[in-house]
């Protein structure tokens, strides 16, 4: 059973959310928090696997809560759920140790789907933060190609910084095996050794760094 914890300001949101929550048999919604500094603090009470977060919340925003309920439980996933998909949100929230980010026109499907790959610490993007995410790694400043990353990020072997390339744009591990012709085994190695030489814990702070 995955315990959620939802995070928004709005109580008509909330209560829609904890409604399409409850509809699955896998998760279960623990609590819920109208501001962030409520969040972070629930977060510490309840040990939720996953904290559903707003980022435009008083008090505390999103980033902060979620910077903060890092700080004190590490292993717990935040998705973030919110209105806005600009650059400085993303990067926010990114920084902050989201390991998702969707906005709230996500379907039912897609926001049970990420819930279940944020529990198990995937990276998770709705197809708008997809996008800002590709045209962030396009944008010339700074080099994202694998020699460019070498040169950022010296410690990365070749095929290391390949695999954060493509990581960086947002492919999955079996994407990444099958265009560097490698098992998905060998590719989830490769992601734990970099996450390590970059310092990050998550896949999407390294996102977050590569594009930063």
């Amino acid at each position: 059973m995955i315990r959620v914890l939802v995070a928004d300001d709005q109580a008509i949101v909330r209560d829609g959310l904890v409604t399409v929550l409850g509809l699955s048999d896998d998760v279960e919604v623990v609590g819920q928090a109208a501001d962030g500094a409520e969040a972070a603090r629930l977060a510490t009470d309840l040990a939720p696997d996953v904290v559903l977060m707003d980022l435009r919340m008083p008090v505390l925003d999103g980033a902060g809560a979620t910077a903060r309920i890092l700080a004190e439980r590490p292993g717990t996933r935040v998705l973030v759920l919110t209105t806005f998909a600009d650059d400085a949100s993303i990067a926010a929230a990114l920084r902050a140790g989201a390991v998702g980010y969707l906005t709230k026109d996500a379907g039912r499907r897609e926001l049970l789907s990420a819930v279940r790959a944020a529990a198990e610490g995937q990276a998770v993007f709705g197809a708008a933060v997809g996008a800002r995410l590709v045209a962030g790694f396009a944008a010339p400043p700074p080099a994202t190609d694998a020699t460019g990353l070498r040169s950022r990020f010296p410690t990365l072997t070749p095929r290391e910084a390949e695999v954060l390339a493509l990581l960086a744009r947002g492919a999955a591990n079996p994407e990444i095996a099958g265009a560097l012709f490698v098992s998905t085994t060998t590719v989830k190695s490769y992601v734990t050794t970099i996450l390590a030489k970059l310092g990050v814990t998550t896949r999407a702070q390294a996102i977050a760094l590569v594009l930063g």
